[in-house]
């Protein structure tokens, strides 16, 4: 039996593991599998009213009126709840944590920018009696150009998608319009190569399809609070965003979860709470409100689309020179986790592999589709897939074994990151070597003998000085000339920056031979770029 090569960690933690490889049974496993366990749903609440919504069938509409006289005469409906009804009717996700503006209401108020957008609830004695009412709602719609397209978004005269960012862009630290990285001169490293490699991939919204749909059930507790059962996989996020868009203190609010019936990331966004507490406070009464089967796939967020442009220079002995990547996250019509994403990617590239020169521009980008979410490895799968679909196309390019072209170009330890962080702790090599012995798979034996804790550091070590480049005023995305995918300009002559530079800038270019210092180093801290393990 092969023995994982746990010596490379023996230096950093103790491997007398109670739980990894040993047959521990779950603490929920039995609940499960005698369906015992209570999810949301399983709660009975007596008198319990039913809320549904009315969605946008368009992808951009503005809303000139909203008749509801016809619903309001159906027998059982208790309640309409309109975007007026919402104390606090905007809010974004991360704006939790300060980061972010508000973009996405409640309900929509004037316009929709996805098909599937809610825009008025309706509480009533049954779900059939609901979904009557939904149906007897007309909205009168003026439909508008939409925009689908990442690129396009961009584009001068767009349509605008979301009015806090005109541009069609996150703008970061409300400044600056994509996250950049830079690390030596891709130029200079295409120059010295002898292949380059320019590819385009393109990924598609994926939707999780939990068995348990997102859903929540609230009800008015007798001491002046609210009792929310909710599937939610953020119970403290949804907590926060509830008790801000009903302007509620939030020891107002008690938030059960716990159990999720499938989620995958699909659950993190807060999606019916706010709604099911606010109908229970205008009718007094218990209110449930689920997503059906439809709705879940329209208008629950997927993993959002990415677009990927990747250049790479590789030498025929199989280095790697020059990286550039130029990336679009897709987020929908507001912004919610996708800007997020953007800042994990951008501390993920160039993926685990120690080149030289790395370039990369990365955007989150409004489009009139369904805001998208996290999904399983939220940020990094995407430019995973990319880098490693073109380290196999390189490796077939320059005739060589794809699992030895990843060893040769693996971060070792003591290797400098384009994040400016030395590497530690690596062990892909040690990763490939057991994939490909379990696998049968060949490798030479120069590359079996290859360490992660050997030939890394020295010149691998070194910080390079930046390739010249003009630090121009960040314009808003709608007012810069088109995007061109893939390769970027060609450096202008150099000038100095701005006295004020109010985003971390690049490492300043020390006079040649000497690299650039530590202390002028300055990145934002991501566990996966400040150089230590998290345990």
């Amino acid at each position: 039996m092969l023995e994982f090569r746990k010596e490379i960690f023996a230096d950093e933690r103790d491997d007398n593991l109670n739980e990894i490889g040993q047959p521990t049974q779950r603490q929920d496993m039995l609940g499960h599998v005698t369906g015992r366990t209570r999810f949301f749903d399983d709660h009975a609440f007596e008198g319990l009213l039913h809320l549904k919504v009315v969605r946008s069938p368009h992808h951009h509409a503005r809303i000139r009126g909203i008749d509801t006289s016809a619903a309001e005469r159906i027998a059982g409906v208790r309640r309409i709840i309109r975007a007026a009804d919402v104390p606090h009717n905007l809010n974004t996700l991360l704006s939790l944590i300060g980061f972010g503006r508000d973009d996405e209401p409640a309900l929509a108020e004037d316009t929709v920018r996805y098909v599937g957008e809610p825009i008025v609830a309706i509480v009533a004695d049954s779900e059939a009696t609901a979904y009557e009412a939904v149906n007897a709602v007309r909205v009168d719609y003026e439909v508008l150009p939409h925009v689908l397209d990442v690129e396009e978004a961009l584009a001068p005269g767009a349509p605008q998608v979301n009015p806090a960012y005109p541009g069609n862009a996150f703008e970061y630290h409300d400044l600056y319009n994509h996250q950049k990285l830079r690390f030596g001169d891709v130029e200079k490293g295409f120059a010295q190569a002898d292949y380059v490699l320019d590819e385009r991939y393109q990924m598609s919204p994926i939707e999780h399809a939990p068995t348990e749909t997102n859903g929540s059930i609230a009800a008015p507790e007798t001491n002046d609070r609210f009792v929310v059962h909710t599937s939610t996989q953020a119970l403290f996020f949804s907590l926060g965003t509830s008790a801000k868009l009903l302007d509620l203190p939030s020891n107002r609010l008690h938030f059960i979860g716990g159990t999720v019936g499938g989620g995958f990331g699909g659950k993190v966004d807060t999606l019916t709470e706010p709604l099911s507490i606010l109908g229970a406070m205008l009718t007094g009464a218990p209110v449930r409100y689920v997503l059906n089967r439809e709705e879940e796939m329209q208008a629950g967020p997927p993993r959002g689309a990415e677009r990927w442009y990747v250049k790479d220079g590789v030498m025929n002995d199989g280095r790697i020179v020059a990286r550039q990547l130029r990336g679009y996250f897709d987020a929908g019509a507001y912004t919610r986790l996708s800007s997020y994403a953007v800042h994990k990617c951008t501390a993920h590239i160039p993926g685990p592999y120690t080149i030289p020169n790395v370039s990369s521009d990365v955007f989150c980008v409004f489009t009139h589709r369904t805001p998208a979410t996290a999904m399983r490895g939220f940020g990094v799968t995407g430019v995973d897939f990319a880098l490693e679909c073109q380290m196999d196309k390189l490796a077939r390019a320059i005739g060589m074994d794809a699992i030895e072209f990843r060893i040769l170009n693996a971060y070792r330890d003591g290797d400098m990151k384009a994040h400016r962080r030395e590497a530690k702790n690596c062990a892909l090599i040690e990763c490939c070597q057991v994939a490909a012995e379990k696998a049968n798979w060949p490798i030479r034996d120069e590359f079996k003998q290859m360490s992660s804790m050997t030939g890394g550091g020295g010149e691998r070590a070194i910080m390079p000085v930046n390739a010249p480049a003009r630090y121009d005023a960040p314009q808003p995305a709608a007012a810069q000339p088109p995007l061109q995918p893939a390769v970027a300009p060609s450096a202008p002559p150099p000038q100095p920056a701005p006295a004020a530079q109010p985003a971390p800038p690049p490492a300043q270019p020390a006079p040649p031979p000497q690299p650039a210092q530590t202390d002028q180093k300055r990145t934002y801290r991501f566990s996966s770029v400040v150089g230590t393990r998290r345990r």
